[in-house]
């Protein structure tokens, strides 16, 4: 049930608390809202003498907890929606599962169908098994297959596959990728990072249903799990970016579904959106352009975030760098010739160095600050050279839950100290705001608040890992609220509960300052509220 308020209505929203975020434990009964925007709060009677006789409507919340509308900062929405049409490999605990899940994909494809799954994860497996080719040939003799893996930085091609991408044993390794080869050179199907470009370029290009359907899918699913926004990275990975931006302009219409849609685009594509779409979407309520995005490595689980020095269980070799120190600076160079910030997935403190380099070269230019996303690996010096630019740390605390104990693996610990170090972080003044990088992790924010505050699994009972690095639910739940505001510098209207913010609302059943431990996850949202408008009711 959608329930539509009109220009003309003044609404009286009462019925349960409202945690205005404004301050730790600032709460109030109710809130007034009119043509989108918080009019005022206090309590019922209060609000009711003031207000009494503009008030056109009323909301009962039903004794739920409202709090400022949750914003996933980073995620890939058409990703998302993609990762809830097709085969699903994300919980798949042991090869021979994902072995027979593929199984039944291929019995029930068409002649000649793409197998495409996602989400793969061989450290959920008990032998960390990587298919090899072969394997998956005796799976799909006469389709072509394409696995993605958990963190999209690798995926698995099949021979007929890698034939349709015409890959050979003479084929080089692309700048930024890596083929991966047995000891007589020959490809074994498993390609890393740019290389994958390889095999994606060759699988036949969705269709604008499709995007529509698979975007559709994706913000329905948001908005019910108590989601008003996203900041999203999609506009490369489908084509023309006429195609994806179609789709969210039909989808987000502003009538049937209202949701905020920040889109970071993709250097590849930035110069064209630039010169034939920028004008359009400044204009849009609910959609717009954003950063320049750009990655700097590739991730942890593949051994190609970059890294300063080896990796502690493979020494041959410390990561990969995606661009050169030169053309990273060069697309930074570009970025702010549009008057454009850029946005940087730096895992690795290499990356993190190159990226700082590459930013101090070419300083900042206009109100949006640059956004570095993930910085999973620091080290002090850096953490320095960061306080003194205007940046943004977009974190993913569920990676903390998914990622260790293999990532002491990868890192060793005298690496640790300062990785995945969101407390840290708060405490050096930097503003961090909060998403899930979807479909990689759950989109679902409370499993983001679970693991911030926390850090472990919700099947495990321990004091979690590095625990000097829980959050406060309050630091949490921030940075969903004007930690993802101020990403894109909207923090005087968006991120707080208070006059002159926008009436975006997530309301939850339970109250999330009362709640430790798993309870956390079953807070399940009961409303979401956009711009005055109720876009989910349990």
């Amino acid at each position: 049930m959608k329930q539509k308020v009109s220009d003309m209505m003044v609404t009286l929203w009462f019925g349960g608390t409202f945690y205005t975020m404004n301050r730790e434990g600032e709460k109030v009964d109710a809130v007034v809202t009119e043509r989108g925007i918080i009019k005022a709060l206090g309590n019922v009677s209060e609000l009711e003498q003031t207000f009494g006789s503009e008030i056109t409507e009323k909301v009962n919340i039903k004794g739920g907890f409202a709090y400022p509308g949750f914003v996933d900062s980073h995620l890939h929405m058409i990703g998302h929606g993609e990762r809830l049409i097709r085969l699903d490999l994300s919980e798949v605990d042991s090869a021979m599962t994902m072995k027979e899940l593929l199984m039944k994909k291929v019995e029930e494809a068409e002649a000649g169908d793409w197998i495409i799954g996602e989400g793969w994860n061989e450290n959920n497996f008990s032998d960390r098994k990587i298919f090899h080719f072969t394997e998956l040939d005796e799976i799909a003799p006469e389709h072509p297959m394409l696995l993605k893996r958990i963190c999209r930085h690798a995926l698995l091609a099949n021979s007929k596959a890698m034939e349709l991408a015409k890959v050979q044993i003479e084929t080089p390794d692309p700048q930024g990728g890596v083929i991966v080869r047995d000891t007589d050179g020959l490809p074994t199907g498993y390609f890393l990072d740019e290389a994958q470009e390889l095999i994606k370029q060759s699988v036949p290009e969705d269709s604008r249903q499709y995007l529509h359907k698979a975007l559709t899918k994706s913000v329905d699913d948001m908005l019910q799990l108590g989601l008003v926004g996203g900041h999203t990275e999609d506009l490369s990975y489908y084509g023309s970016p006429d195609r994806p931006l179609q789709a969210f302009e039909e989808v987000i219409d502003g009538q049937k579904k209202k949701f905020r849609a920040h889109l970071l685009v993709h250097h590849q594509v930035a110069k064209t959106v630039e010169q034939e779409f920028a004008k359009k979407f400044s204009e849009h309520p609910y959609i717009e352009l954003g950063a320049v995005k750009m990655f700097a490595d590739g991730a942890l689980g593949g051994r190609t975030a970059l890294l300063s020095s080896p990796y502690n269980d493979a020494p041959e070799t410390n990561g990969v760098a995606i661009h050169s120190e030169e053309e990273l600076a060069e697309i930074i160079k570009f970025a702010r010739s549009i008057k454009r910030p850029v946005a940087i997935h730096t895992i690795g403190d290499l990356a993190v160095e190159y990226a700082l380099n590459a930013i101090e070269k070419y300083p900042l230019i206009g109100e949006l600050p640059d956004r570095l996303i993930h910085v999973q690996v620091l080290r002090p010096e850096l953490v320095e050279r960061m306080k003194k630019l205007s940046l943004i740390l977009d974190i993913q605390p569920s990676f903390v839950a998914t990622d260790f104990p293999w990532v002491e693996e990868r890192l060793g610990y005298e690496r640790l100290p300062l990785a995945f170090a969101w407390k840290a972080l708060l405490e050096h003044g930097f503003v961090c705001a909060g998403g899930s990088d979807a479909p990689i992790e759950s989109v679902n924010p409370l499993v983001g608040i679970h693991a911030a505050v926390t850090r472990r699994k919700l099947s495990e009972d321990h004091e979690g890992y590095l625990p000097d690095q829980k959050l406060t639910m309050f630091e949490a739940i921030q940075l969903y609220t004007s930690g993802s505001a101020a990403a894109i510098n909207k923090q005087d209207r968006f991120g707080l509960i208070k006059e002159g913010f926008a009436a975006d609302f997530t309301i939850l059943e339970k109250d999330l300052f009362t709640l430790k431990g798993n309870d956390i996850i079953d807070a399940n949202p009961i409303m979401t509220v956009v711009d005055e408008t109720v876009m989910y009711e349990q």
